[in-house]
């Protein structure tokens, strides 16, 4: 066993996939300890969750079928980043699109990486408040249903297990924490 660690020296790469939102690259690496192996790395460009919460203490979930799992997920409005595009800006867009909302305040929540075995994704993660509610703007091929759940309940649902999605229960928990401790403000980055 060692107790430093060091990078892993990447030999060679092939790409196996090259696809509209993901590619797949398979690595041979040199590992610390000289053997070789192999990296399935899945590429993605990251995207944006943000949860918006009415003046009611509601957040705006939204609905869809999710195909790898060949079911309805409840999950907050998200999207992916377009080359180059600021997340913030994603961020807001999305929120639009999805629930027909704008919002006067928005705050940073951080960004995770969803799946660090496989994957070099970043989520980045927003919360928005003082919202205004308008039409949605769907993508051409997107359905989903909107509605309203009380954070008190959405966080009961997290730690029940009732809502899975990674993003989802991160910046539910994240949003909660922030603002029981009195620390959200310190996080706002538009408002």
């Amino acid at each position: 066993m060692c107790d430093q660690l060091s990078a892993e020296k990447i030999l060679n790469s092939q790409y196996m996939f090259r696809g509209r939102v993901v590619n797949l690259r398979v690595d041979e690496v040199l590992l610390q300890n000289s053997n070789t192996s192999t990296r399935e790395i899945v590429e993605h460009s990251g995207g944006v969750c943000i949860l918006p919460i009415d003046s009611e203490d509601n957040i705006i979930f939204v609905k869809q079928y999710r195909s790898p799992f060949e079911k309805i997920i409840t999950e907050l409005p998200a999207g992916k980043l377009e080359k180059g595009e600021d997340p913030l800006d994603c961020g807001i867009r999305e929120l639009k699109e999805e629930t027909g909302c704008t919002a006067d305040k928005i705050y940073n929540l951080g960004e995770i990486y969803p799946s660090v075995g496989y994957t070099q994704e970043v989520l980045y993660l927003f919360a928005a408040t003082d919202l205004e509610f308008g039409e949605k703007n769907l993508d051409e091929n997107e359905f989903l249903q909107s509605y309203k759940i009380p954070l008190k309940d959405a966080v009961s649902m997290v730690l029940s297990g009732e809502l899975k999605d990674a993003k989802t229960v991160s910046a539910i928990m994240k949003f909660a924490m922030l603002r029981d401790c009195g620390h959200l403000e310190k996080h706002m980055v538009l408002g």
